[in-house]
């Protein structure tokens, strides 16, 4: 018999949440109580890797996950910024994070960094990773080809309202 975990971490950048994030939310939701989605290089914006704030990026997966009707008693949304120090990773998160006992992650470093911390690590299956990625996604933004089928509808309705494509545009111009 398993054990289901009580509190689970799901660490990412969302930039911009896309589909394939909204369903490993949805696919981490089936086998934990809780969940704290990490909003990751959370001090990160401005820049192609990184176009939207932290709090951009909460109203994304708040709104994206109200679209779907998501029990918001069960999720917790925590911006953290960068530490650039991998070895006490784990540590720095168990400091700013409600307790956990599992971490969720299909990167190998990130695995690694759970499991040598002692946690159980659940990887979940991949989503379309051609289709939904961050950076393919603001690949096309920049190329004015047809992006929003690949967020979810609020999602692209927030990116419109704060002028993403422009923001991501200049930003290009000057890194």
């Amino acid at each position: 018999m398993t054990i289901k975990p009580r509190r689970a971490v799901l660490p990412g950048r969302f930039q911009p949440v896309h589909k394939g994030h909204i369903e490993v939310i949805k696919w981490a939701l089936e086998r934990v109580d809780e969940l704290i989605i990490v909003i990751g290089s959370a001090q990160e914006s401005h820049t192609f890797e990184n176009p939207f704030t932290a709090g951009e990026r909460m109203l994304m997966i708040r709104e994206a996950l109200r679209e779907i009707n998501v029990d918001f008693s069960r999720i917790y949304i925590v911006p953290v910024p960068d530490i650039q120090v991998n070895s006490i990773w784990v540590s720095y998160l168990r400091s700013l994070l409600p307790p956990f006992d599992t971490g969720i992650s299909r990167n190998p470093l990130v695995i690694r960094l759970f499991r040598e911390a002692g946690l159980r690590v659940l990887k979940p299956p991949v989503y379309s990773r051609s289709e939904y990625s961050g950076t393919r996604i603001r690949e096309l933004m920049l190329a004015g080809a047809p992006w929003e089928e690949y967020v979810p509808k609020s999602v692209a309705s927030i990116i419109k309202s704060l002028d993403g494509i422009s923001r991501l545009r200049e930003v290009v111009k000057k890194e």
